[in-house]
């Protein structure tokens, strides 16, 4: 378990700190990944007849903010790398936002939905509950959130990246306790043994019993 500020500024620095020195080859290896299944997912609870305002949490270069303002949405995005969010400026033209996950300002009830793919396993579990919170008091009354990680049990490094990994019922323990209402969950990649499925993904509500709380 995480104990001090110490650590906490560590596990920060060095993961945006990679993220930092391998923008470019991230960007190469994630551009044309197939991440429809996400999109339909996050967007099917949400109003189909409405522009909608996104936070895309965690948009490394830009790839999902760009696809939300094809779809005619208002994206956002966020991220912790100084790099990525140049990047996602060029690429997107949107608003990004340079925050890290650990010390988030974000407007109450700013957002309809919030993206999170593969970006909140890498919040420790000890600040991961904050985080969360920070979320839904972001997200509108009844709002979106959708997150995808890699499952798994426990927290620690992986190279240079701290990874906190997590199994469906701890999620939704996670999740209850920050307001939050699960809708659906599924594993990716789709049409996969269990066992192939390293990805698990998670479509959550902001709870009406909460909204007038934060």
């Amino acid at each position: 378990m995480i104990a001090n500020t110490a650590e906490l500024n560590t596990i920060e620095t060095l993961t945006l700190s990679h993220y930092n020195q391998n923008a470019d080859a991230f960007w190469q290896g994630t551009k044309d990944h197939d991440v429809s299944q996400n999109y339909a997912a996050f967007l099917a609870p949400l109003p189909n007849n409405k522009q909608l305002d996104i936070l895309d949490f965690g948009c490394g270069p830009g790839r999902d903010v760009a696809y939300f303002k094809t779809r005619g949405h208002r994206p956002v995005g966020l991220d912790g790398s100084e790099v990525f969010c140049t990047m996602a400026r060029v690429y997107t033209g949107c608003p990004i936002l340079h925050q890290t996950f650990l010390s988030l300002s974000l407007a109450q009830h700013a957002f309809d939905g919030v993206f999170a793919n593969a970006s909140l396993f890498h919040v420790p579990s000890t600040e991961l509950p904050r985080v969360l919170l920070d979320l839904h008091t972001a997200l509108r009354p009844e709002g979106i959130l959708f997150i995808s990680n890699p499952r798994g049990n426990g927290e620690g490094w992986s190279g240079q990246r701290y990874g906190h990994y997590l199994q469906l019922e701890t999620s939704r323990l996670f999740l209850q306790t920050a307001g939050f209402t699960v809708l659906n969950h599924y594993y990716r990649p789709a049409g996969k043994p269990l066992a192939e499925q390293p990805w698990l993904a998670i479509v959550a509500r902001k709870s009406s019993a909460l909204t007038g709380c934060d």
